[in-house]
């Protein structure tokens, strides 16, 4: 049974892996660098389950207070702010990020790790008669969110790696880039919280708008890649500098 389980927590995982390394169509990434991002929001993970414990613990809250606390501050503030944390000087020293698109492909493996770890947990602790209907469920909301606030945060990375260094507003992108993410997860964790009726609709709404937003940001980048494939292969065709 623990296999079976596996499987469910994993396949999601492996249809975006695939799905988000195919769409890095220009210049791919090394296959194991990937992996080692994968590997570090594994680590992150790990590290996000201790710290929400110890958080969860100190919850003095109750009511609509409470279920603010957790939503932004035990599970968003904790988990985005840690990957935000060990990805950024990461990926900033890293020479294999030299385009835009990279910064998101980055962001979205360590999130990748770090989700298929949460699918695991939540599955072992299901029943197993709900095992599938939930890993369908995590596999249709929880994972692609977390998809969506990597996409965020890898944008916002990007924008700072590749402004001009005299631009004195650039260093704005790596707040956002921990700010916004935080602020995405914890309202989708609370209007999932809240238990209203009406907020399925409006949880409906709000992932339409997650996934709009996102992906017109991973969409323009994958078109700079493209438009930066073809500069340097004529480039290189006629003989020129390739920058």
């Amino acid at each position: 049974m623990k296999i079976y389980i596996l499987a469910l927590a994993v396949l999601p995982v492996i249809f975006f892996v695939g799905w988000i390394y195919f769409k890095d169509r220009y210049e791919k990434e090394p296959p194991l660098k990937l992996i080692e991002y994968f590997l570090l929001g594994i680590l992150v993970s790990i590290l996000a389950i201790l710290l929400e414990f110890y958080f969860s613990k100190l919850n003095i809250f109750s009511g609509i207070m409470g279920t603010l606390y957790i939503a932004f501050f035990v599970a968003a503030f904790t988990e985005e702010g840690l990957k935000s944390i060990i990805l950024i000087p990461v990926l900033l020293k890293d020479k294999n990020f030299n385009e835009k698109l990279d910064g998101i492909i980055y962001s979205i493996f360590l999130s990748l790790g770090f989700a298929t770890i949460e699918n695991i947990i939540y599955l072992m602790r299901e029943r197993l008669d709900l095992s599938f209907e939930l890993a369908v469920t995590r596999g249709l909301i929880s994972v692609p969110s977390h998809i969506m606030f990597a996409i965020t945060m890898g944008y916002y990375i990007s924008k700072y790696k590749f402004s001009k260094e005299d631009d004195n507003g650039r260093n704005k992108y790596l707040i956002y880039a921990v700010i916004i993410p935080i602020l995405l997860h914890g309202v989708f964790d609370f209007i999932l919280m809240i238990g209203y009726r009406w907020a399925i609709i409006v949880f409906i709404v709000y992932i339409i708008f997650l996934w709009k937003v996102n992906l017109d940001k991973l969409d323009r980048y994958a078109l700079y890649s493209k438009i930066r494939f073809y500069k340097r292969k004529n480039k290189s065709r006629k003989g020129d500098k390739i920058d």
